[in-house]
C-alpha cells in the first residue's frame, strides 16, 4: 500500500482554531458544573434524608448505565418533543455532558466521604458540631485530598467527552476534523492531526493525576 500523505489537507488553523476554544470552554464548564452538582449528589447520598437519597439513586442510575452520546441525543432531540420545548444545541450538549460528569463525581464524593476514619466523624460529634458543619469543618477537607486522584481522572474521561459534541453540529474539534474530511477527502491526516491536539490538551491533565497520585501515595506512607 503506497499512500501518500497530504498534510495541506489540515491546513486551516481559523478552524481549528475555534474549534479548540469550543472544546476547552466546554470541558472546562461541564467539568466545574458537573462536580458541583456531583459534590451537592454526593451530599444526599450520605444524608439522613430517604427521599433524597432514593431520587439521586435514580438520577445516577440512569446517568451512570448509559452513554453519554445518547444523553446528549435525548437532551436535543427527545426533550424538546416531550415538554414542547426548543433546545439550542449548545446547551443540550452541556446539559448531557454535565450530567454524566455529575453522576460518576457524586459515586467519587460519596466514596471519598464514607471512606473518612469513624474516629473522624465521632470526634466531630463530640464537638457538637452539626452535621453540616461537620462535612465543612472536618470531613471535606479530607475527603478532597484522597478524591483528587479520581477527579482529575474523571477530568480527563469528561474532555475526551466533548469529542460527542459533533453529533448535534456543535463545531469542536470533531466536528471541524469532519468538515475538513468531506472537504479534503484526506480523513486518515484529518483525524491524526486531530488525535495529536486531544493529546495536546489532555497530557497535561494526565501528568498533573499521576503527580497528584504520587504525592498522595508519599504522604500516605509517612
Amino acid at each position: 500500500m503506497n499512500y501518500e500523505f497530504d498534510w495541506s489537507a489540515v491546513w486551516n488553523p481559523s478552524a481549528w482554531l475555534e474549534a479548540i476554544a469550543v472544546t476547552i470552554g466546554y470541558g472546562l464548564a461541564t467539568t466545574v458544573a458537573g462536580l458541583v452538582l456531583g459534590l451537592i449528589l454526593g451530599l444526599l447520598l450520605v444524608s439522613r434524608i430517604r427521599a433524597a437519597r432514593a431520587a439521586v439513586s435514580v438520577f445516577i442510575g440512569i446517568f451512570r448505565c448509559t452513554p453519554a452520546l445518547i444523553q446528549i441525543v435525548w437532551f436535543y432531540y427527545a426533550f424538546p418533543m416531550a415538554l414542547n420545548i426548543n433546545m439550542p444545541a449548545w446547551l443540550a450538549a452541556g446539559c448531557g455532558l454535565t450530567f454524566y460528569m455529575a453522576a460518576f463525581s457524586a459515586e467519587i464524593f460519596r466514596g471519598g466521604i464514607q471512606s473518612i476514619e469513624k474516629g473522624q466523624w465521632n470526634a466531630s460529634r463530640s464537638l457538637c458540631l452539626t452535621h453540616w458543619q461537620m462535612m465543612y469543618y472536618v470531613i471535606l477537607p479530607q475527603t478532597f485530598r484522597r478524591m483528587t486522584p479520581a477527579i482529575v481522572n474523571q477530568s480527563i474521561i469528561q474532555f475526551k467527552n466533548t469529542s460527542l459534541l459533533s453529533v448535534v453540529a456543535v463545531h469542536d474539534i470533531m466536528f471541524t476534523a469532519s468538515a475538513l474530511t468531506s472537504e479534503t477527502y484526506r480523513p486518515l491526516e484529518v483525524f491524526t492531526f486531530a488525535a495529536l491536539i486531544y493529546i495536546l490538551l489532555i497530557w497535561p491533565l494526565a501528568a498533573i493525576a499521576h503527580y497528584v497520585e504520587r504525592r498522595f501515595d508519599y504522604r500516605s506512607s509517612r
